[in-house]
């Protein structure tokens, strides 16, 4: 009874929410987009993809080629897969009939691995057709925005009915329509610059969703600060940089991966786990070379496109992906402020979020990581180059 008055007699007030007494329930009010605010309108669709971690075979950051303690991730064995998957990702369409794939500006190709970026101001509402190309279930769960329960993704017990659970896990074939409004309390806070970070991801079953590679960031601004080129009007350029471990082990395509891949599959044997999911259950597998140690999807130096000139303001935003690990975020060459602090080294948690600024003062390619040791040794890095503030060339 609580459900079906929450679902007709919501009240749209504006903000913050209010709540009201209708029949003596208590009913609390969702937000309202402001008045002048904007749909903003994305076609996604989940896709599977083969995926190549390290696609020129070699080191970048090293300029040589895999050694042992690289190939213990990088190389195809009889007890190893490689540095090959399929995966399951977010990718972006321009329109209903999913058939032409959205190309990227120049300027986020870098997002490798991630799916789309999703950018709002605080008034707007984000709508998204969701279309799932792959063959389990699948959704659309953000962080920090506002939803009702047929737009928030994720599949628990919370007394709703059928109409408000196809969103939690959209079937292989399936369209679904997920709207967020953006109410103030998604948008900057006081020691927030104009824009904050989210991230979306699938939370069907999250643990196998997102180690298939179903994840994705998010940019809300604060009202009137996103400008016609789409970015901050207080930045130049912006970075996204995603310290991401891949627990292949946990994939969903992890059978088909070994079948595909390795070199002896059939020293494999895979059964039924504890939740009903398909693992291997023999000893001919080396569980930890599946663990894939990324910067947006890539190792060893292998993502590309983080560039800048000396002098810009630079926003990067950095987050993490749901694995037991932490994070240790580090910048060579140049300072950043978070917080209000100066820094070189942050710190992330499981499916963190940070925001770090930057005003590079010192030109050069320069090594950005994970400090953390064992996502180092994995291949956790990469560089970014600051032009010149003379040079002609274009970040």
């Amino acid at each position: 009874m609580k459900r079906l008055f929450f679902r007709r007699f919501h009240i749209r007030t504006g903000y913050p929410a209010v709540p009201v007494t209708l029949m003596g329930v208590l009913v609390a009010c969702q937000p309202a987009a402001a008045p002048n605010g904007v749909t903003r309108t994305y076609y996604i669709a989940a896709d599977e993809v083969v995926w190549d971690y390290a696609p020129s075979g070699a080191n970048v950051i090293t300029g040589r080629e895999f050694g042992e303690e690289e190939n213990h991730w990088m190389a195809s064995g009889p007890t190893r897969v490689g540095r090959v998957y399929k995966k399951a990702l977010y990718r972006e369409y321009t329109d209903s009939t999913f058939a032409t794939p959205k190309p990227r500006p120049p300027q986020w190709e870098h997002l490798g691995i991630l799916g789309p970026l999703i950018r709002a101001e605080v008034g707007d509402t984000v709508r998204i057709i969701y279309r799932n190309n792959v063959p389990f279930p699948t959704s659309l769960h953000p962080h920090g925005v506002f939803y009702e329960k047929d737009s928030e993704g994720a599949p628990y017990e919370d007394l709703t009915d059928e109409r408000d659970k196809f969103d939690d896990g959209v079937p292989q074939g399936g369209t679904h329509t997920y709207v967020w409004p953006i109410p103030e309390r998604t948008g900057p806070a006081e020691a927030d610059n104009s824009t904050v970070f989210w991230m979306y991801h699938s939370h069907t079953e999250e643990v196998r969703d997102v180690n298939a590679g179903l994840i994705g960031p998010m940019i809300v601004h604060a009202r009137g600060t996103l400008g016609s080129d789409g970015r901050p009007t207080d930045v130049d350029r912006e970075v996204i940089l995603s310290f991401l471990e891949f627990n292949e082990n946990e994939s969903w395509f992890m059978e088909e991966n070994v079948r595909t891949y390795m070199s002896n599959p059939d020293a494999i044997m895979f059964g039924r786990g504890p939740f009903g999911d398909r693992i291997a259950t023999s000893d001919g597998l080396d569980w930890g070379s599946n663990f894939m140690e990324t910067l947006n999807g890539f190792s060893y130096g292998h993502l590309e496109g983080i560039t800048m000139r000396e002098g810009e303001r630079v926003r990067w935003y950095l987050m993490a992906s749901t694995n037991f690990e932490i994070h240790a975020p580090h910048w060579h060459g140049n300072t950043v402020t978070i917080g209000r602090m100066r820094t070189d080294v942050s710190s992330l948690l499981p499916m963190g979020m940070a925001v770090a600024e930057m005003v590079p003062d010192n030109p050069g390619t320069w090594l950005v990581h994970c400090h953390v040791a064992q996502h180092l040794q994995g291949g956790m890095m990469a560089v970014y180059r600051v032009l010149p503030a003379t040079t002609g060339d274009s970040p």
